[in-house]
């Protein structure tokens, strides 16, 4: 084990915890549990990385985690409402769930709540990196890589936007470093980047993983420490008796331990009312899929026009984008795949888009305020951790290690003061 702190004095007796979800964050809380000797379950309903931290871009991007409501996205979610090739898609619908969601949503995106929001993610973000590099001396072996993101702009006053949120970053107190690259300074470095970009904003200090190979990775070291595992297991109430905590599972005998952790993404709402916690998350789903290339793409690429996001990944490229509130079920819809397409083929040069594979939509847990829900719930012993949005991988680890504090220690850790799921 990695050299994690000794349980405090009087901390809570936490001999076994149950964590339902097998993805980055639920991994990640386990694997920080386990760095105080606490014997970990994790169950899920389908199998490890199987939702949102399977087909998701890979970003290890502190840099830009910012609130995804702000003035901006309700203009643009206004522009392209109903139009199923906007990057932001809203199908129409009678759900008056999605509807209430949005109206909260709307609510909060002006600029006073984004620079309240973006002043919470501050000390969140800033630990975000080394939570990953605590893994990585636990025994974690996935590498996560050092790259910047590539922000690519078709005309160079469309970096204008980009520019002033950078400055509104830097004045909630997180430090960004950025240079501004010509189309040719940018070629030398990235030569997917076409004729047609005038302009790159390159966010330093950032990194990137293969999604899927990096939680399959922890999931590993989870089990290697003595964890268990178990798929194919939906959890589908959470109670005390006179055993611990409860947790049902369909088709199978329950499980109980000390606490438990609710982390299952875009299907946290299927628990967590029952815990007190009031928001709803809605799912937010985003397509990705994977296209060969003629040289090797050296870091990330965003494309802020099209809304697309383009990772390194497997000696080609994976290209992923698209927010569609639609259920987290819905099936995968190839019209959105083709609109991602006609988006971004005109600014990358060396893709061959006859080559698409690994063609995945996933679902994104999104909160109306924009701020995830970490910490305790109104049931002693029961904790939830989700609600990241389109950050789920980047603030995977370093939610895993200030939940897994919190449940030692029972002080909630400073930097997650405004993510208290009771809000």
């Amino acid at each position: 084990m990695s050299s994690a702190p000794s349980r405090p004095p009087n901390s809570p007796a936490l001999g076994h915890v149950v964590v339902v979800g097998a993805g980055i964050v639920g991994l990640a809380t386990a694997w920080f549990l386990q760095e105080y000797g606490v014997e970990v379950t994790v169950v899920d309903r389908e199998g490890i990385a199987a939702g949102a931290s399977w087909g998701n871009a890979g970003w290890l991007s502190p840099g830009i985690v910012t609130p995804l409501a702000e003035p901006s996205v309700l203009r643009y979610g206004l522009k392209s409402f109903f139009d199923p090739a906007a990057a932001l898609y809203i199908p129409p619908s009678i759900d008056p769930r999605l509807w209430r969601f949005l109206t909260r949503f709307a609510m909060h995106c002006t600029m006073k709540q984004w620079k309240r929001s973006m002043e919470a993610y501050v000390e969140v973000d800033r630990q975000a990196l080394s939570a990953f590099d605590d893994l990585a001396n636990g025994g974690v072996t996935s590498a996560t890589i050092d790259a910047p993101l590539m922000v690519a702009f078709e005309h160079a006053q469309q970096a204008n936007g980009l520019r002033h949120e950078l400055n509104l970053i830097r004045q909630a107190g997180q430090h960004v470093d950025v240079d501004e690259l010509s189309r040719a300074e940018a070629g030398t470095l990235m030569p997917q980047i076409s004729d047609r970009i005038e302009l790159v904003l390159k966010l330093n200090g950032q990194r990137y993983v293969d999604p899927g190979e990096y939680v399959n990775s922890l999931a590993d070291s989870v089990v290697a420490r003595g964890g268990t595992i178990r798929t194919g297991m939906c959890a589908h109430t959470i109670g005390r008796d006179s055993s611990g905590i409860r947790v049902a599972l369909k088709g199978a005998d329950p499980v109980r331990g000390d606490a438990v952790v609710v982390a299952t993404g875009s299907w946290l709402n299927d628990l967590a009312p029952s815990l007190g916690v009031r928001m709803r998350v809605q799912s937010g789903r985003g397509y990705s899929f994977s296209v060969s290339t003629d040289q090797p793409v050296p870091a990330p690429i965003y494309v802020p026009a099209a809304r697309v996001a383009c990772t390194p990944y497997r000696g080609g490229m994976r290209v992923g984008g698209s927010m569609e509130f639609r259920s987290v079920d819905a099936p995968l819809d190839p019209n959105r795949v083709a609109t991602i397409v006609k988006a971004v083929k005109p600014v990358l040069s060396g893709v061959d888009w006859e080559s698409i594979s690994d063609v995945w939509v996933g679902s994104r847990p999104v909160t109306a305020d924009s701020r995830p829900l970490i910490g305790a719930t109104k049931v002693s012993g029961v904790f939830v951790a989700g609600g990241h949005g389109m950050f789920g991988m980047t603030l995977g680890a370093v939610t895993g290690k200030l939940l897994a504090e919190q449940m030692i220690t029972g002080n909630q850790p400073a930097a997650l003061g405004a993510f208290g799921p009771l809000r």
